[in-house]
C-alpha cells in the first residue's frame, strides 16, 4: 500500500475504488480450524491483500458485532457457533527487507504459512528459526503466543510487526519491547488483546547461524540421521521428532499442545521432587517449568479416549477428535485432566489453546 494510505485508513479518501472482501453468511468454520469442528460464523470474509484493508475495517465499524481473526486456525477450541465476524487472514508474501555482515532482515505477511516461511529461511541458511520447524498456524498469529519449541521461542529472533488499529485504523509498528513476550504471552494476549490486526512480522537471522541442539531429543535424532549439526539438519530433525510423536490434523483434528507447561516455585519443586525422583523439569521464569505432558501421563491419561475426544497416544500433551467430537466435549476432557493432575501433584493446568 503506498505510504499515504498507511496512516489512517478509516479517513483516508481513496483516489479510486478499494476491493471490497465478498462476505459469507452462516458459514462453516470445519475447514478453518485444526480441530476440524463444525460451528458456524455467522458472517465470514477473507483479507487477502492490504488493498482490502480500508473496506474491511468500515465494514467491522458499520456491522459492530463480535469479531474474530483467524490465521491457520491452530490454535483454538470452537464449543459454539460464532455470532458475528471471522475474518480469515490470507494475506501472502516473504521478502528479505534489509541485511548487514551479520544479520539478515526477513519479513513474513500475516497470512503466511509459519512452516513454510520458516523452511524459506532453511533453505537460505539464515539461522534462528530451525527449530521452530513443523509448528502449525500462520505468520500472523506467531507473536501473540510468542511461540516456542525445542530450546527456542519467537522472541529470540523477532525485531518487528507491522500492525493496524482496529479503533482508528492507524498503523503501528511493534519492536520486542513493545511485545511484553513472555511463555506463551505477549502484549496482544493482554492489555491490547482485541484491539489490533497484526500484518506482517519481520525476523532478525544470523547469516553465519548459532546452532542450538541444547535440547536432548535433537541432539539424539542427529546422531541417528548421521548429520552434523547445522539450519538444514536441526530442521529436518525437528520434523522428524514432530512427526513421530505429534498427530497430523490432516489425518486427525487436533490443535498441537492443549495445556501449557506449568511453572511452580523451588519449593513446591522440590516436594515433588522428593516424591517423584524422575519428574523432568527446566529453568522457567520466576521459577521451575514442569512438563505438562509427563504430569498428564502420569495421571493416566496418555491414549484416553471417550467417544471421539481423546488424549493422543503418543503425547499426552495433545488433545484429539478423532471425527464427531464436539467442542464441549473436548473442553470437558480438559477439565478433567486439569482436575486429576491438581489432584495428583497440587499443579494447575492452563490451556494453552484459546476456547471460543
Amino acid at each position: 500500500m503506498p505510504p499515504e494510505c498507511r496512516n489512517d485508513l478509516l479517513n483516508f479518501v481513496p483516489m479510486t475504488i478499494h476491493p471490497v472482501p465478498e462476505q459469507k453468511f452462516n458459514y462453516s468454520l470445519k475447514s478453518c480450524n485444526t480441530f476440524g469442528m463444525d460451528v458456524k460464523a455467522a458472517v465470514f470474509t477473507r483479507l487477502t491483500a492490504e488493498s482490502e484493508l480500508p473496506a474491511l475495517l468500515r465494514m467491522i465499524h458499520q456491522t459492530g458485532t463480535p469479531l474474530l481473526f483467524l490465521g491457520g486456525g491452530s490454535n483454538v477450541l470452537f464449543t459454539k457457533d460464532f455470532d458475528g465476524m471471522v475474518v480469515g487472514v490470507a494475506t501472502k508474501g516473504i521478502e528479505v527487507i534489509d541485511q548487514d555482515e551479520e544479520f539478515v532482515y526477513v519479513r513474513g505477511m500475516a497470512g503466511e504459512n509459519w512452516d513454510d516461511f520458516v523452511q524459506y529461511c532453511v533453505r537460505h541458511n539464515f539461522g534462528g528459526l530451525e527449530n521452530l520447524s513443523l509448528i502449525p498456524g500462520n505468520v500472523g498469529s506467531s507473536p501473540i503466543q510468542n511461540i516456542g519449541a525445542y530450546g527456542v521461542e519467537l522472541k529470540d529472533t523477532f525485531y518487528m510487526l507491522d500492525a493496524v488499529s482496529l479503533r482508528t485504523g492507524e498503523f503501528r509498528e511493534f519492536y520486542s519491547d513493545d511485545c511484553a513476550f513472555g511463555y506463551r504471552n505477549s502484549v496482544f494476549k493482554n492489555e491490547l488483546k482485541g484491539q489490533y490486526l497484526i500484518l506482517s512480522v519481520t525476523f532478525r537471522l544470523r547469516k553465519r547461524p548459532l546452532l542450538n541442539t541444547a535440547y536432548g531429543a535433537i541432539g539424539a535424532e542427529l546422531e541417528a540421521m548421521r548429520e552434523m549439526p547445522s539450519v538444514k539438519a536441526i530442521a529436518q530433525a525437528v520434523c522428524n521428532i514432530r512427526r513421530s510423536k505429534l498427530p497430523d490434523p490432516e489425518v486427525i483434528g487436533n490443535a498441537g499442545s492443549f495445556f501449557k507447561n506449568p511453572v511452580v516455585s523451588h519449593a513446591h519443586f522440590e516436594k515433588l521432587k522428593s516424591k517423584n525422583p524422575s519428574i523432568p523439569a527446566y529453568p522457567g521464569e520466576h521459577g521451575v517449568k514442569l512438563a505438562a505432558g509427563w504430569l498428564i501421563e502420569q495421571c493416566g491419561w496418555k491414549g484416553y479416549r471417550d467417544g471421539d475426544a481423546g488424549v493422543h497416544e503418543r503425547q499426552a500433551l495433545v488433545l484429539v477428535n478423532y471425527g464427531k467430537a464436539t467442542g464441549i466435549q473436548i473442553l470437558d476432557l480438559s477439565k478433567r485432566i486439569i482436575d486429576s493432575v491438581y489432584s495428583g501433584f497440587s499443579v494447575i493446568l492452563e490451556p494453552e489453546v484459546n476456547i471460543l
